[in-house]
Order: C-alpha cells, then structure tokens, then sequence
C-alpha cells in the first residue's frame, strides 16, 4: 500500500511548531479541514504506548468522532510515529530549515474515500496549523 504524503513550512521555530502539534490545549485551535468544523475537544499523553483522542466535530452538531492513534516512536523535535485506531500507521516528521520548519505527514489511506479527498483533507488539517502557528507569537 503506498502511503499519502501531505507537507508545509511553517515559519516559527522548532519548538513552537512541536509544541503546537503535540500539546493538547493547541491541537483545539487547528484540527479541522474547514472552518464549518471544529476540534472541541482534545486530548493527548505523549508517551510511546499512549493515546491522544481529538474530537473531530460538524459546528452545527450534526456528526462528530474521535480521532485517535497510539504513540509507537517519539524522537522529540524530530518524529513521531503512530497507529491509528483502526491499524492504519502516521509518521510525522518534523525539519528545521533556516527560520522555519518543514512537516511532512505521510499515512496510510483508508478504504472508504478517494485518496485524492483524503489527501486534500489532510493537507487542509496541516494548512490550518501552519496559519494557527504562524499567528502566534514567536
């Protein structure tokens, strides 16, 4: 199975772009694909064999569920790899270059929707990070 890629520079640091991604009262403000959707709820233990759940929810409460994988490998600043709740593996890395950082998620796709639609959701997910973290202050 050939994994989807998604990527984006983010202009910040190392460790705000770390942080933003992996601490949960950030995750809130940047876990959805459009702006009719929201993360209302996040939660994670960044700890290899733990868990992070984060709500994905329609604004107007008309459908909603977790999103949720378990920590395989933290390499902190670097990597992280997961396993999501139904098997399926993330790896998201994580590479400074200059003023900025590079994240590239790769993952394997699910069966239900085109891969060229979970491509674009994905890369709208981490379009919204780069703009939540890149509003920030440094």
């Amino acid at each position: 199975m050939t994994q989807i890629q998604v990527s984006a520079n983010i202009q910040a640091s190392i460790q705000q772009v770390w942080d933003c991604w992996t601490q949960a009262e950030h995750v809130k403000h940047w876990n959805f694909a459009s702006d009719d959707w929201h993360c209302p709820e996040a939660q994670n233990t960044l700890e290899i064999g733990k868990e992070f759940h984060y709500i994905m929810a329609a604004k107007d409460g008309s459908f909603s569920f977790d999103f949720w994988g378990t920590f395989t490998q933290i390499e902190p600043l670097e990597n992280l790899e997961i396993t999501l709740g139904e098997g399926r593996q993330v790896s998201v890395q994580f590479i400074p270059e200059g003023d900025s950082v590079w994240v590239k998620e790769s993952f394997d796709p699910e069966s239900e929707n085109p891969e060229e639609m979970q491509q674009m959701g994905w890369q709208m997910i981490l379009d919204n990070f780069k703009k939540y973290v890149e509003q920030l202050p440094a």
